[in-house]
């Protein structure tokens, strides 16, 4: 189970429509929103893998702390929620690093883990790896083996992989039907179709390829009443509102329907020994 603490604001595809110099005169509701994921949390008995803004944790030290103290792992989401393909190899670099040090020192926890705003990491910039791996981290989670319009690398493994020695990458979980990965692991898609899809697709994923899931989402999504941003597009505007009201019940009868633990206790044997499959030709280009 896996948490990317970010801000209604701050999602990539409102950019467009909110200046990041605006971020600070606006009203956060994050707090509020991860505190009620810690609850559904510690009710169900699982545990989750945060991986926490260095921004927000700037501005909630507290908030970074209760997640620590109830046994969910700490992780890194960058600091500013910039895509890795928007910002050059240096910016990159400064970004992720600074967002470890920021979380190592409110937490005092190693910070192993990363994944990238809106899983930007693709065919595009396989430099990020070799990033990734030189600021400390030892696991990402950014990649995603689907075909979408803003992210997605669909010929990468679906399953852990060494994307460079000494660097595990832990994808989102997908099903494969018809010679086809098909989104499985949480986010919209959890908000879009009925619960029951979701259960199959991690049932099939959990008996069939005898594997766990990566499952993530978002605070603001357990936020019905977050403010409506003015000039959003038909789209974006379906794919950020849509069903919030539901993912709150959806998402307890996941914790009841599964257990969930933290990235780096499910794949701790993974980790050990940094990949359970070889590396693709393809992603290993630079």
């Amino acid at each position: 189970m896996t948490v990317d603490v970010e801000d209604y604001f701050q999602v990539s595809a409102m950019a467009p429509h909110i200046d990041r110099a605006d971020w600070e005169d606006i009203s956060c509701r994050v707090e509020a929103n991860v505190d009620l994921l810690l609850r559904v949390f510690s009710e169900s008995g699982n545990r989750a893998t945060f991986f926490v803004l260095g921004w927000i944790a700037e501005r909630y030290p507290d908030m970074v702390k209760r997640i620590v103290a109830q046994g969910h792992e700490l992780a890194s989401h960058g600091y500013g929620h910039l895509r890795a393909t928007d910002q050059t190899a240096d910016e990159f670099v400064e970004d992720i690093q600074r967002a470890k040090a920021i979380l190592e020192d409110l937490s005092g926890e190693l910070v192993r883990g990363y994944r990238a705003p809106s899983f930007s990491i693709g065919d595009s910039n396989p430099w990020a790896f070799d990033a990734i791996l030189a600021a400390g981290y030892q696991y990402s989670s950014s990649v995603y083996p689907v075909r979408h319009d803003h992210y997605g690398m669909p010929d990468a493994p679906r399953f852990p992989y060494q994307s460079r020695e000494g660097l595990l990458e832990i994808p989102i979980t997908t099903v494969r039907t018809l010679g086809r990965n098909f989104p499985a692991g949480g986010g919209g898609y959890f908000r879009f179709l009925p619960y029951s899809v979701s259960k199959m697709a991690i049932d099939k994923v959990n008996h069939d390829d005898a594997r766990p899931a990566i499952f993530y989402m978002h605070p603001w999504e357990v936020d019905p009443d977050q403010p409506r941003i003015d000039g959003v597009g038909l789209k974006t505007r379906f794919r950020h509102y849509v069903n919030l009201s539901r993912t709150e019940s959806r998402l307890r009868r996941l914790t009841q329907d599964f257990r969930w633990d933290r990235v780096d206790h499910v794949f701790s044997e993974e980790l050990a020994r940094k990949a359970d499959q070889s590396l693709p030709e393809q992603l290993a280009t630079t």
